[in-house]
């Protein structure tokens, strides 16, 4: 059996599938956290073999004498993560116990943008032209630099918080005073064009499974737009000339960054005129449900094969592609508790056999503020062979269904 520390076992809310993954492939699962275990979900709470609660992960010196502390006597094989705050401290234990997978350098190459473009420009990917910058008068510096338009955004940051575009130095001194919290941040290039993922799970030295979704628009867009129903498609063909770039980058990114095993995600774009440029990479899973639609897409549990693929160096389910994948994200109007909602019996009318998951707020329910949450109030899954059909289908989504809210 093999003995498998696993921090953050409750959160975020996709990790008890992770845990639970763990434990139908036969690992042992001592889960390290910062809830009380009466906190933690069910689902992880009935995987995990033993509990150790740390006080904050803030402190990641603390988190490692408790930990060791609790470890003494018992035998760990892997130490593994998949939420971007503990990668550097998952490391740390890793390298204190003597476990295989990412080191410290490493973990701090995936966490730190400067780092991570240092390392990939050595290896001859396109990459945004970007500079680091600590102070207001640095980030002007930087600016002048890089020229307008241009992207701000945290060097160890995760998704699109804290990310803004920039179009003119006016602009630039009104979005100052919003990065005063940030310690360190990256001034680059704005890569005009449609932004994609390269999703893999990594086993025994090599990519196993891979997946490929299209931002529609690209989230830079949907965060700052409150009407837009963001949309992420998964690609059934991944062979289609259009994805070409993408994939032969994120086979070099792979190896460029030294990934042998587990989950990364990938972000990358395609300019209007073709060309290829890389985004940014996690040692991580995708968030905002991306793993459900690599299910989707091939009808198979990819919890449970990056479990496998940890704990054995294999992937061994059926990983034909079957559909094409749309997640439209739902963003209520109004303010308050959800009042109504209107257009979902229509759709299932005319759609519904496609409709593979509606996860909506209820009735009475808090709208959630759209600007801090990934998923807004909630998500409509439809899937087809056709990749037209799926577009279609996830544009009706968008304008049809629609979400109230009132006090």
């Amino acid at each position: 059996m093999v003995d498998v520390l696993f921090l953050g076992p409750g959160y975020p809310a996709e990790m008890p599938h992770f845990v639970r993954g763990l434990a139908e492939v036969g690992a042992r699962v001592i889960g390290v956290g910062d809830q009380p275990l009466d906190a933690v979900p069910w689902m992880a709470r009935q995987a995990m073999a033993h509990y150790v609660q740390v006080e904050s992960w803030a402190d990641e010196d603390a988190v490692m004498r408790t930990v060791h502390d609790a470890l003494r006597g018992r035998n760990v094989d892997l130490v593994e993560t998949l939420w971007e705050p503990t990668v550097v401290v998952a490391a740390r234990l890793r390298e204190s116990i003597g476990a295989p997978g990412l080191g410290v350098r490493q973990a701090l190459t995936f966490r730190d943008k400067g780092l991570m473009k240092e390392a990939l420009a050595h290896a001859g990917i396109r990459l945004p032209y970007a500079f680091r910058a600590t102070t207001a008068d640095a980030v002007r510096q930087a600016a002048a630099r890089v020229g307008y338009p241009l992207i701000v955004k945290p060097i160890a940051g995760a998704g699109s918080l804290d990310t803004y575009r920039v179009d003119d130095p006016g602009e630039l001194e009104r979005v100052m005073p919003w990065l005063a919290h940030i310690d360190e941040v990256s001034v680059e290039e704005f890569v005009d064009g449609e932004e994609f993922t390269y999703d893999t799970i990594c086993a025994g030295g090599r990519i196993a499974h891979f997946n490929i979704c299209e931002y529609r628009p690209r989230p830079l867009v949907g965060k700052q737009v409150e009407w837009i129903s963001q949309q992420v498609i998964a690609h059934r063909d991944v062979d289609a000339p259009g994805l070409a770039g993408g994939r032969a980058m994120g086979e070099a990114v792979i190896a460029a960054m030294g990934v042998t095993s587990g989950f990364t995600h990938m972000e990358w774009y395609r300019t209007w005129g073709g060309e290829v440029v890389f985004g940014e990479i996690a040692a991580r899973a995708p968030g905002g449900r991306l793993v459900d639609l690599m299910n989707y897409v091939s009808d198979i549990d990819a919890f449970r094969g990056w479990a496998e693929a940890v704990c054995y160096g294999s992937f061994s389910q059926d990983t034909t592609r079957r559909y094409n994948v749309a997640q439209v994200i739902k963003r209520a109007q109004g303010e308050g508790r959800i009042s109504h909602v209107e257009g979902m019996e229509h759709l299932l009318s005319i759609m519904g056999e496609h409709i593979v998951n509606v996860d909506l707020l209820a009735v009475g329910q808090q709208r959630r503020d759209w600007k801090q949450v990934v998923l807004s109030d909630g998500i409509v899954v439809a899937r087809h062979p056709d990749l037209h059909a799926v577009y279609a289908m996830a544009d009706r989504i968008g304008t049809d269904l629609q979400m109230y809210a009132s006090w």
